[in-house]
């Protein structure tokens, strides 16, 4: 079992920054890597980063790129969402997530092959 809690939502205006973190515990030691999604109302869950836990590679969705970044602290087992340059349409409840299979594409970019999933943190920027 693995366990995962997302922190660092919030209420933003259209240009500014959030960091969202997400820290894991039991036993992480079966997985590979983490990522990154979100859900606005209405919508399905759409990826939007992820790294493996060696931080040898990252993914980003197009509407992200340039504007996010995805980075790890293994001592503390928690990844990094840095969000800058938001805007509105990023409004969306942010979950992370693991999968205990093989880091590989494109299975990383689907939220049905995720194992484990945080609570969700809100993040809503103000136009």
């Amino acid at each position: 079992q693995v366990h995962l809690v997302e922190s660092g939502g919030g209420l933003v205006q259209a240009g500014g920054s959030l960091r969202l973190s997400c820290a894991a515990s039991g036993r992480t030691f079966s997985t590979y890597g983490m990522g990154w999604f979100r859900q606005a109302p209405g919508l399905e869950r759409e990826f939007v980063a992820a790294t493996t836990w060696s931080g040898s590679h990252a993914d980003y969705a197009d509407p992200v790129k340039g504007r996010f970044t995805i980075f790890r602290d293994n001592a503390k087992n928690t990844i990094h969402l840095q969000m800058n340059r938001l805007k509105p349409e990023d409004t969306a409840v942010y979950y992370c997530g693991t999968r205990l299979g093989a880091w590989s594409t494109p299975e990383i970019f689907r939220w049905g092959s995720y194992d484990y999933w945080g609570q969700g943190t809100q993040v809503t920027v103000s136009s």
